[in-house]
């Protein structure tokens, strides 16, 4: 395979989409399991892609409607990884939806607003913070420590 080459992955989201590094960028985690189960040796791991876009129509969608378990076709650009072990780069330009998961792994999602600020409570103790316009803040240890993490945000600290 070519350092760099275009094409389609249909795979699982593996994790909820987060913001990325730059206003409109979103970074995610797809897997992909073998097209042909019975073609490849059994104990075949599923691959793990490194995804991100940087088109806000394409964040937008990510970041609203698009959960964990939801099986994906993505199209774009893939880069093999430089470490070894390390997971394929996959710049995404295209999104399609193939299959929603199932409701039940959307009931303990809940998105809440602290002024311009976002939160994500999501089951787990930390919580992830970014901005209504999609940049991220950091991630709290703990829903206590949100309005510390803000603060500091605020004040030009580092999280």
């Amino acid at each position: 395979m070519n350092p760099q080459t275009h094409l389609a992955i249909d795979g699982y989201v593996d994790a909820i989409p987060a913001p990325g590094t730059g206003w409109g960028t979103v970074a995610f985690d797809l897997i992909h399991s073998p097209a042909d189960a019975d073609a490849v040796a059994p104990d075949a791991p599923d691959i793990v892609y490194s995804c991100t876009t940087a088109d806000p129509d394409l964040a937008d969608v990510l970041l609203r409607e698009i959960q964990p378990g939801d099986l994906l076709r993505v199209t774009g650009i893939i880069v093999q990884p430089d470490a070894p072990g390390a997971p394929a780069r996959f710049t995404v330009d295209g999104l399609e939806v193939l299959e929603a998961a199932p409701a039940s792994v959307l009931s303990d999602l809940v998105l809440d607003r602290y002024g311009i600020y976002v939160v994500v409570f999501d089951g787990r103790d930390q919580v992830p913070v970014f901005t209504a316009s999609g940049r991220w803040v950091g991630e709290a240890a703990s829903p206590d420590a949100i309005g510390a993490l803000i603060d500091t945000w605020e004040n030009g600290g580092t999280p």
